[in-house]
């Protein structure tokens, strides 16, 4: 019984998994300082501070607090934007310059008689009207 959990939790997948959770974690207190810190600071510079958590609607004795849904759909949008103009972007930029562009399959192939492009699956030649043996797509 103890083999079959020792194999389980030895999993590479179980164990990537436990790092990526660590990871995380780890990146979203990043991410989280850099909003609160940096982002949210600009922010209320530029617009005194905007709060909506005192925007609240009684209906029957009962308070809707739509002003605290609000803050957080606002908090979402600017981690959200931080996350992606911050990190994701220039992550990707770099990315492109490290990986090469995958080279697309040819879709033509010379004519053996003319040597004009013809399309792969094409059996004669549409500029000198020669046949020609149709080439399988890659």
């Amino acid at each position: 019984m103890l083999k079959g959990f020792r194999d389980f939790i030895l999993r590479g997948n179980v164990v990537d998994l436990a790092v990526a959770v660590v990871i995380g974690v780890a990146f979203s207190a990043i991410v989280n300082a850099l909003v609160t810190d940096l982002i949210n600071p600009l922010i209320a510079a530029i617009v005194q501070k905007p709060d909506f958590s005192a925007l609240i609607l009684t209906v029957h004795g009962g308070k809707i607090k739509y002003g605290d849904f609000l803050n957080a759909v606002i908090s979402f949008l600017l981690i959200a934007g931080t996350v992606y103009f911050f990190i994701v972007l220039p992550i990707n930029a770099l990315l492109k310059k490290f990986r090469p562009a995958e080279a697309t399959p040819p879709t033509t192939h010379p004519c053996p008689e003319c040597l004009s492009d013809i399309p792969l699956a094409a059996k004669r030649c549409s500029h000198c009207g020669q046949p020609v043996q149709p080439m399988a797509a890659a």
